[in-house]
């Protein structure tokens, strides 16, 4: 299995760190964030991995090329001209991802230990077009899952939009928060490039909601207690950096 990592984001919400370096070169524990998630995605097996760029590229590019990638063949995806969100960041790397294999994508900002290789078994049981990581965390934005874990839909639950507008909660669906890992079968992959050739900036959660009917989209909660957190706000960073155990 490939994997792609996403690192090519602004981190805006992460400055002043992010005025001089890419939010994907954060530490915790005095180990970056990128670091973290080469070393997590090798221990599992998957050593061959993508890595998007675009602000304050060349820094990303230097610390893998002094680190000899630890231990892994990556490959580099520019996005130095454009910046094309993660939809757009994953059509754009296709050729780099392609084969007969799913691939895993991974944001740089996502702290956890949960098991990856149950992750991926979970996945290639299924037969899912796409395995979403989820949990029961409190968000704003909830996807909801029928009784089989395939998306049926989305609510904004301060403004009530739901997509598709068709969607309406009922005792047949639960609902549950992305967390940032998420594995993709060569259909989805070819969907995603179709999209992007007349759309290639993208974000990847409105387009699994606007193909639910396309594609079979399945949730998957680790059974295992594991940790959990975004560091892309210094709030949070913050409070990875104290409450994170090795």
């Amino acid at each position: 299995m490939k994997a792609i990592i996403f690192a090519a984001g602004l981190g805006t919400r992460l400055q002043p760190f992010t005025l001089q370096h890419p939010k994907a070169l954060v530490e915790v524990g005095g180990k970056p964030m990128l670091q973290r998630v080469i070393e997590r995605l090798r221990d599992a097996g998957i050593k061959r991995i993508v890595v998007n760029v675009h602000h304050f590229a060349p820094q990303i590019v230097d610390f893998i090329n002094r680190n000899d990638g630890f231990g892994c063949d990556i490959a580099i995806s520019d996005e130095s001209s454009l910046l094309l969100d993660t939809g757009g960041g994953i059509a754009q790397a296709a050729d780099l991802l392609d084969g007969d294999e799913p691939f895993m994508a991974y944001n740089a900002d996502i702290l956890s230990d949960f098991d990856i290789s149950k992750m991926i078994e979970a996945h290639r049981l299924s037969g899912a077009d796409v395995t979403l990581l989820t949990s029961s965390r409190s968000s704003s934005r909830q996807l909801y899952f029928d009784n089989n874990e395939r998306l049926v839909g989305w609510q904004n639950l301060k403004t009530g939009e739901c997509r598709p507008a068709s969607f309406h909660l009922d005792g047949d669906c639960h609902g549950a928060s992305f967390n940032g890992v998420h594995i993709i079968n060569c259909k989805a992959l070819q969907s995603l490039k179709q999209h992007a050739a007349g759309n290639p900036v993208f974000s990847i959660t409105p387009f699994y909601i606007d193909n639910i009917s396309n594609l079979d989209i399945r949730s998957y909660t680790p059974t295992e207690t594991y940790q959990w957190y975004d560091i892309g706000r210094n709030e949070t960073l913050a409070s990875a950096r104290t409450g994170f155990r090795e």
